[in-house]
């Protein structure tokens, strides 16, 4: 028994020094270096598109005219729901924050909280209604109503033809306002990618 318990271990040891890959590094880069290891959607093509669609969403038309119409009152958003359609795993959360990032930064509309996170505001008011000082609780019913949600969709189209596959991605974005259902700004954003096996 004590032979072939030795023979293996002796065997796990083998596997397990051939298995190590010793060529194996981890070299940190630049968040802003362009990196395509697998020829899916990737970090540079999310900054790509939120860098896209912000510059065209600022700059439309919908923003003076809004501000002509209201005074120049700054128009509220909120970024909605942007929906994944394509073919692959992909989380719009981190070109999402990229898009409410550039929004606050520039300053020309007022961001809105959406989702789980306004929940969880409406929650700790809740809270500070029985909890806190009527001297520093906040007060219900003064939330910023938006005057316009942003939403989208992620789209991809594959083409794939023995070794080499094209993969078509398209993110559309559009503006309508809340109170009027009108659809206000139209933007996209392609990226076309070649991979080849």
């Amino acid at each position: 028994m004590s032979r072939l318990f030795k023979s293996l271990m002796i065997l796990s040891l083998i596997f397990s020094a051939w298995s190590c890959d010793p060529s194996r590094r981890v070299q940190r880069i630049n968040t802003d270096q362009q990196t395509d290891m697998s020829g899916r959607w990737n970090d540079t093509d999310s900054r790509i598109v939120a860098d896209e669609l912000t510059t065209q969403f600022l700059g439309q038309q919908w923003l003076p005219r809004f501000e002509n119409t209201h005074n120049n009152k700054r128009p509220a958003v909120i970024v909605g729901l942007i929906k994944n359609k394509s073919h692959e795993h992909i989380d719009p959360e981190t070109f999402i924050k990229d898009i409410e990032k550039a929004i606050v930064n520039n300053g020309s509309v007022r961001l809105v909280q959406a989702g789980d996170k306004r929940e969880e505001l409406r929650a700790e008011r809740e809270d500070q209604q029985k909890f806190a000082s009527t001297n520093t609780a906040k007060k219900w019913g003064l939330e910023l109503g938006a005057d316009f949600i942003l939403q989208g969709t992620i789209n991809t189209i594959v083409d794939e033809y023995g070794k080499e596959k094209v993969v078509y991605y398209q993110v559309n974005l559009e503006l309508t306002n809340l109170e009027t259902n009108e659809i206000v700004w139209m933007g996209d954003k392609k990226i076309k990618k070649v991979i080849t096996n």
